[in-house]
């Protein structure tokens, strides 16, 4: 089957998530900066955080659909995987929230956000075992550099906050996990290069 429907359904899944985000903010009950700041300070930042993450997967998953024609059953049940993890979002980042930054509710969120990047990872194998040995998907990829190292943080934020007790473990966690989006907020034209290639005459 083409991949139309697979991507439209997979833009209102992540539309609806950042939906739901959006309405667990609070509104402050008074009408001077400092109640926002003291009701729903942490809940902006947390949104922030998390906004950017669904924004990520959205831009990089649209980008890979641009490399595939068709898909089986294999993709979709992988495109499934991915989106059920990305639909514990709103969860994570509202109990992150609530705690006001906690060790246990830091460490859910790490293991969210860890669970989508293999996620991601086995929807985009999927992909390139399904075009087999010449596939574009593959080839635009590369060594997938950003792909590999964002695990890595991801443990190193969890094992962190589990591991070293108080407030450093998990601002050490909580930088790993802003790291990561930092690095990939930042234009990766690869997938880009190889579509230019291909529509490239000659």
């Amino acid at each position: 089957m083409r991949t139309s429907r697979l991507e439209a359904f997979s833009d209102g899944v992540l539309a609806i998530i950042i939906t739901i985000m959006v309405l667990e903010l609070k509104v402050p009950h008074g009408h001077d900066f400092s109640n926002l700041v003291h009701t729903a300070g942490t809940g902006l930042l947390t949104y922030l955080l998390s906004f950017v993450y669904v924004g990520i997967y959205w831009n990089n998953h649209h980008h890979m659909f641009h490399l595939v024609q068709r898909v089986r059953g294999g993709v979709l049940w992988a495109n499934l995987a991915l989106l059920f993890c990305l639909s514990l979002f709103p969860f994570t980042t509202g109990w992150m929230d609530e705690s006001r930054f906690e060790r246990t509710p830091v460490v859910v969120y790490g293991l969210n956000l860890f669970s989508a990047a293999i996620a991601y990872f086995v929807l985009q194998t999927v992909i390139i075992r399904q075009q087999g040995p010449e596939s574009p998907l593959r080839r635009a990829i590369g060594t997938d550099f950003k792909g590999k190292v964002s695990p890595v943080f991801y443990i190193t934020g969890i094992l962190s906050a589990l591991l070293i007790e108080g407030r450093i473990g998990v601002g050490i966690a909580l930088a790993c996990f802003v790291g990561v989006a930092i690095m990939w907020v930042v234009p990766d034209r690869r997938i880009d290069r190889v579509i230019s290639q291909s529509e490239t005459p000659g």
